[in-house]
């Protein structure tokens, strides 16, 4: 299983219907931005988790040649990063280890036709999001510490915690993002091999580590 890795650059438009990095998601309409509910001082309300990217398939298809992940359609990623990206009063702050399921999400759609931008705004109208960013797909290793598709995880201790999982999506902290998980460390959407073939998105998980 190797990876394929991903590199970001900025980019003069939102990218609609492309693959990003960042900025808004692209979806079909009868799929729904996903949230998660947070109870804080006795008040109750759905945070939008944060979009991290959608991978439009086709894109990868030549990086792939398994066949392990679609070669059609959109595979997208949210997840509670806003505390992670320097917003020390975000609402939602998973810890160390494997996070509960509301804290990220995968989604799939088999078709990039008739998508709908969501956008998230502040309380003020501005938008929520940071500026997308263009993605390039290149061959990776199986093992490394980059940002990257598939392979398995850098981190040994997430390896011997979950040894039969393998990294769906990985990444690594981020300067220029102000992306810093502690004081060093890296996430991983991971899943088991024969979930992967299955397309079983909802068997995800997702691991925070730092050291």
């Amino acid at each position: 299983m190797e990876g394929i890795k991903i590199q970001t650059h900025p980019a003069d438009d939102a990218l609609f219907g492309q693959s990003k990095w960042w900025g808004e998601p692209d979806m079909p309409e009868e799929l729904d931005y996903p949230e998660v509910t947070v109870c804080e001082d006795g008040d109750t309300w759905d945070d939008p988790l944060t979009f991290v990217c959608q991978i439009r398939c086709e894109d990868i298809a030549s990086l792939d040649p398994e066949g392990l992940l679609p070669h059609e359609g959109m595979l997208y990623f949210f997840a509670a990063l806003d505390y992670y990206l320097g917003d020390i009063d975000a609402p939602t702050f998973p810890g160390m280890g494997l996070w509960r399921p509301e804290y990220f999400k995968v989604i799939y759609a088999p078709s990039c036709n008739d998508l709908h931008t969501h956008h998230i705004v502040n309380e003020d109208g501005t938008s929520a999001t940071l500026p997308a960013e263009a993605i390039t797909f290149s061959v990776g290793k199986a093992y490394d510490d980059s940002t990257r598709l598939l392979g398995i995880p850098y981190i040994e201790e997430v390896r011997e915690e979950l040894p039969d999982m393998r990294s769906l999506l990985q990444i690594d902290e981020n300067d220029r993002w102000n992306l810093i998980f502690h004081d060093c460390g890296m996430l991983n959407f991971l899943i088991s091999p024969s979930d992967l073939l299955a397309r079983r998105w909802d068997k995800v998980s997702c691991y925070l580590f730092s050291f």
